[in-house]
């Protein structure tokens, strides 16, 4: 009896199981796995006729300046978001587990951002940048603001750059904010004991219970940064010359603008490649310092 009752749980798990495992097949393996077949072939997207050419686009890729330029961009840019991220969110992490007048109020405001849409944030930001940062630069005398930045090649990230940290940060500092608050007090009390400062405390007894959801932290920035496309639709649409081209902006304008579906599934496939790679190594190295 006991041995059909197991039986009848285990089929019953496995039922649950089935709708997740079909529709993540329909809507990401399968295109996945399409997405690759396409890449070998001349399609454009529309006509139904094409030819397979094997390696000839991935070849091609290599080769291309334009995806050179705008994957110099894009990886400058992941690595600025990573930094920018990390630092922020960890600095307003240990402030609002701290303890402060108003902590209910400042928690809710920082998070406030998330909850926006990023094309709309892009758009509300747009405008600023446009019409009421110029404004404010020209009454305060500086010169540098008293343009749109998003027009200028040298500033135009760093405008990106601002509006993705301005939203991108709540949903790190929730994470980081959790695991400060799992450190056990125990082990803090010691290192005051011991006579550690602020900053020792910090690294040596904090900081390992932190690498987990640093690594996390990582993985998603650096996937944030490696597909930006949403800022960039919305703000610059890659310009002012091509300066904030990113490599997920590129796909979309060979694949959707430039009628190259092929080729823009090519680089979409390197992309994934490239991410995928670099998230691995990311994880084997930080999980050296993790608290088992």
């Amino acid at each position: 009896m006991s041995r059909i009752l197991r039986k009848l749980t285990q089929s019953t798990y496995f039922l649950f199981t089935v709708p997740v495992t079909l529709l993540y097949t329909i809507f990401f393996i399968y295109p996945m796995l399409n997405g690759i077949y396409y890449s070998l072939t001349n399609w454009d997207g529309f006509r139904r006729s094409y030819q397979f050419v094997g390696l000839k686009n991935f070849i091609k890729v290599l080769g291309d300046p334009r995806i050179s330029k705008s994957m110099s961009f894009t990886f400058s840019y992941t690595v600025m978001l990573i930094a920018g991220t990390l630092v922020i969110s960890l600095a307003l992490a240990m402030l609002l587990n701290s303890k402060l007048k108003l902590q209910g109020f400042f928690r809710s405001m920082y998070f406030f951002p998330a909850v926006l849409s990023l094309i709309t944030v892009g758009l509300i930001f747009n405008q600023i940048f446009y019409q009421v940062l110029p404004a404010f630069g020209k009454s305060l005398g500086i010169e540098i603001l008293s343009t749109n930045i998003l027009a200028n090649k040298n500033l135009a990230p760093f405008g990106i750059l601002f509006v993705n940290l301005w939203q991108g940060v709540a949903v790190p500092t929730v994470l980081l904010l959790a695991a400060l608050q799992s450190v056990p007090h125990e082990l803090i009390e010691a290192a005051v004991i011991d006579g550690a400062t602020g900053l020792k405390r910090f690294i040596t007894v904090q900081v390992p219970f932190l690498i987990p959801v640093i690594n996390i932290i990582l993985i998603l920035s650096l996937r944030n940064g490696l597909t930006l496309f949403d800022y960039v639709q919305a703000m610059t649409g890659g310009g002012p010359a091509r300066s904030t081209e990113s490599i997920g902006f590129l796909i979309y304008s060979y694949a959707f603008k430039e009628m190259n579906f092929s080729y823009g599934i090519t680089v979409a496939v390197m992309l994934f490649l490239i991410i995928s790679v670099i998230s691995v190594f990311q994880m084997k190295l930080l999980n050296r310092f993790e608290v088992k």
